[in-house]
């Protein structure tokens, strides 16, 4: 174990353990940009930038281990003079036009830049702005509020294993990109499977989704109600943004499953059956002579089911009916339908797709 202090707290942390992590055990936050949890440590940023006792240089508390006796200060005018200047060298690439942004409120830039005071960059220059890449279908990327934490590019490539991101170009001119963009390729017609993760890990609005579009709202607007994907087996927990009695969008949770991660169904499709037209919210059942259907109850319904299927096995035996459950079942609904295809039916004849 090792032991340190820091602003004043004494802590003690297995070895190895960081800076960032050994602060959050002490109830210490540390601001940061680059960071996320399920990433390795980049220390691209600078943000966690911290003062150790007897160090000369600040130390990036993201990526630096806690070491046996550290003192350090995590708030001190040194630490907190150098975030803002890397605030100011970050807003001089920065499109600032928070009011309009679809990350206004829960920008994680906009909020450090108003708890250390930096409302423009002095650095500024006039850029040249940059096109947008609107060629996705379910989200878009403007480089011109991309601040390179490199946040998507890890996350694809680390976490998603597609690799569909990319750095490109070298020091002040990097940019982040998809292969062949020089050939006029964008998001939409990259090896980009569209899961949106990127989308989610962007601290900024360079990355957002096209569904907020048609349903604006803000994270201050929305009520968050946890549930389980409804698409396949996995269980992908998710929230569900709930505004004004409607489902607007989703954040993936931190589920048994999937750990904060989801894929393009579940963050941008498998809540739409919710508010749609064509939804049927009555059993329907067929006349035969019209060819119409008409509303029923469900008791008629089921009854009606039930006789059909006990005629059809009565006549021509069991073997003659079979139960094939849909993969975007729970697991005890599927368990029913095979309980009673067994008894009911009296056959064998069921199976599951369980698969996408």
């Amino acid at each position: 174990m090792i032991h340190a202090i820091i602003d004043g707290i004494s802590v003690e942390v297995e070895e190895g353990t960081t800076i960032l992590s050994a602060a959050e055990t002490a109830g210490i936050k540390i601001p940061t940009l680059c960071y996320l949890k399920n990433l390795a440590p980049d220390g691209s940023c600078r943000m966690c930038v911290v003062e150790i006792e007897g160090n000369p240089k600040l130390q990036t508390a993201c990526s630096t281990p806690i070491a046996e006796g550290n003192v350090i200060l995590t708030n001190s005018e040194k630490v907190r003079s150098t975030r803002k200047f890397v605030l100011e060298l970050l807003m001089t690439k920065h499109d600032a036009h928070c009011f309009s942004c679809a990350q206004n409120g829960a920008c994680e830039l906009q909020s450090l830049c108003m708890e250390y005071g930096v409302e423009e960059s002095p650095l500024a220059e006039t850029m040249e702005k940059q096109p947008i890449d609107d060629s996705n279908e379910f989200f878009t990327f403007d480089p011109n509020l991309c601040i390179m934490c490199r946040r998507c590019q890890r996350t694809c490539e680390q976490i998603s294993g597609r690799g569909a991101i990319t750095v490109q170009n070298r020091g002040y001119n990097s940019k982040i990109g998809v292969a062949f963009e020089e050939l006029g390729h964008g998001f939409g017609n990259s090896d980009c499977e569209s899961c949106g993760n990127c989308v989610e890990a962007c601290p900024t609005g360079a990355l957002s989704k096209k569904g907020a579009k048609q349903h604006p709202y803000r994270m201050t607007e929305v009520t968050r109600v946890r549930t389980t994907c409804p698409h396949c087996a996995v269980g992908c927990q998710y929230d569900l943004l709930v505004k004004n009695g409607r489902i607007v969008g989703t954040e993936a949770a931190d589920g048994p499953t999937n750990h904060g991660m989801l894929c393009v169904k579940g963050r941008f499709a498998s809540y739409n059956f919710v508010h749609s037209e064509d939804r049927l919210t009555d059993p329907l059942i067929k006349n035969r002579e019209t060819g119409e259907f008409r509303k029923a109850s469900w008791d008629e319904a089921l009854d009606l089911i039930a006789e059909k299927f006990t005629a059809i096995r009565d006549e021509f035996g069991g073997d003659a009916l079979a139960g094939f459950a849909c993969s975007r079942s729970t697991n005890e609904d599927i368990y029913m339908l095979q309980k009673m295809v067994r008894t009911a039916f009296k056959t064998n004849n069921t199976d599951n797709c369980a698969r996408v």
